[in-house]
């Protein structure tokens, strides 16, 4: 589509150099669509970069990927990174362990990433309970089955009633028709962290589909951080024609005759284009409309969805080996006590944090830490309602104040931590709001309940506006692996309805 009043011709632009941008860009640009990829910040990546203090680099985001899969194991993240061109010019450190799930007093649990092996740790620390923990596990890998059917376009009728017994349940309720144990239903219930609901409100299938995720296809990371495989996509993209521009917004979606015609950058360009991908959130994208209204269904939606979490997170270089800080396994969960939904509900303040992901990135070493250091990070969610109501005059008193008590939490595991710290770099919602531009820093997208999810949302990557297509956290699940797929797949939808581009 070229256009006379425009600065510059592409078939498609991209908004938002975050792993749906990129995916789609590089899907698209790999199949001879010229694409054009613009990104504010001055790399890709979004939430999956990393950065230098001293002598460490830090990770922002990733903590474990999930879905990675070895090599010829089907219905995994890799042969998507394959087709890209991206899997052969990276190195991927695989995890032997889920994580290690501590309550001080309680329990101290590392569950190894393993179907099998996981049983065994759970009936050893609670004995009595493998048939129940087999029974459990058979219901995690079928609902997981079925419900990935359905969202691949299975018709219902043909989905396994299975699953709309039990996806939709509470994962707290489906736990205690397996559980008497509080213990053992509180170590298995770790991963909530990782989608920002606790237990009593959290969809089963939604743990579950993660649970799955990690035990049958392993816990991985990558040599060099997020920022490698960012780096990797985007050299893919431009190896194959693409052009990027760094440092540079989508100013507005321009829009002729009731559909897209291109963009408007900041700095003042027009771009013409039949096709716009964003992978902003949805609320900046139908702002960004020129010249047309949000779809009256469209604004019906977005105004009965709510932004979701965001969270606090603490870097550390430590000058210290992980064996010397007690880290055995990467990825730790330590909280104060089993009671999830108090623990939520502190996240919606200040008060003292009673839960963390501690990642140690040197257990099983990716590259970041010279020789007998590490580099540890310290996570717990927030929501940005508390940062934004402090004055600006208490705000970094209030952050420090909050980093002491994630230390605090850990050194009940890592006695002395703090007299390891060389370097150190904190993250509060705020951050991460002015970091990906989402609204409260959500990077979750919106939240992750049932009434939210695909069942009766759907997978929203079409807009409702011809020409705009959606990517990422904010039309789906959060998360590596699911906003890598995203991109994919709203780039291979366009490439089928667009024949001609073939």
């Amino acid at each position: 589509m070229s256009d006379s009043d425009s600065d510059l011709d592409f078939d498609v632009v991209v908004i938002g150099a975050g792993n749906a941008g990129l995916t789609a860009a590089t899907t698209l640009q790999r199949a001879g669509v010229r694409t054009l990829l613009v990104e504010r910040h001055s790399v890709p990546g979004g939430c999956a970069t990393s950065f230098r203090r001293g002598r460490y680099e830090f990770e922002v985001a990733l903590h474990q990927l999930s879905g990675l899969g070895t090599e010829g194991q089907a219905f995994s993240l890799r042969p998507l990174l394959t087709s890209l061109g991206v899997a052969e010019h990276l190195e991927f450190v695989e995890e032997r362990d889920l994580y290690r799930a501590v309550v001080p007093g309680v329990y101290d649990v590392t569950l190894p990433a393993d179907w099998a092996g996981a049983i065994d740790v759970l009936e050893a620390e609670f004995p009595g309970n493998r048939s129940r923990i087999e029974r459990f596990f058979d219901l995690v890998r079928n609902v997981t089955f079925w419900q990935v059917a359905a969202m691949d376009g299975l018709p219902a009728e043909q989905v396994d009633p299975l699953l709309f017994r039990q996806g939709l349940r509470p994962f707290k309720d489906v736990l205690d028709d397996h559980f008497d144990d509080e213990r053992l239903k509180s170590v298995l219930g770790a991963y909530w962290g990782y989608l920002g609901l606790p237990p009593s409100r959290l969809p089963f299938q939604d743990l579950a589909l993660v649970l799955f995720a990690y035990l049958e296809f392993k816990p991985w990371h990558i040599r060099g951080g997020s920022q490698m495989l960012s780096r990797a996509l985007l050299d893919s993209f431009l190896r194959a024609g693409g052009e990027v521009r760094f440092h540079t917004a989508a100013a507005a979606i321009r829009t002729r005759g009731g559909r897209v015609a291109g963009v408007r950058l900041d700095t003042g360009e027009r771009v013409s284009a039949a096709e716009v991908v964003s992978n902003v959130s949805l609320p900046a994208t139908y702002a960004m409309l020129e010249g047309l209204p949000a779809p009256a269904a469209v604004a019906r939606d977005l105004g009965t969805r709510r932004p979701g979490i965001s969270g606090f997170v603490l870097h550390m270089g430590l000058d210290a080996t992980p064996a010397e800080l007690g880290f055995t396994a990467s990825t730790n969960f330590v909280n104060v006590d089993m009671d999830d939904d108090r623990t939520f509900a502190a996240m919606r303040g200040l008060e003292p944090v009673r839960g963390i992901v501690a990642s140690s990135y040197d257990v099983e070493p990716i590259g970041f830490a010279p020789p007998g250091a590490s580099h540890v990070s310290l996570m717990t969610l927030q929501y940005a309602d508390a940062w934004q109501a402090l004055p600006p005059a208490e705000y970094a008193l209030a952050k420090f104040a909050y980093a002491e008590g994630l230390l605090d939490l850990l050194e009940t595991v890592t006695p002395g931590v703090r007299d390891a710290i060389e370097e150190v770099d904190v993250a509060t919602p705020l951050t991460m709001e002015r970091y990906l531009g989402h609204p409260g820093g959500a990077f979750y997208g919106y939240e992750q309940d049932a009434a939210d999810g695909w069942p009766f949302r759907g997978i929203r990557r079409e807009s409702h506006v011809p020409g705009l297509h959606l990517a990422g956290s904010w039309v789906g699940m959060g998360g590596f692996q699911p906003t890598l797929q995203s991109g994919a797949a709203v780039a291979g939808r366009l490439l089928e309805s667009k024949g001609a581009y073939a």
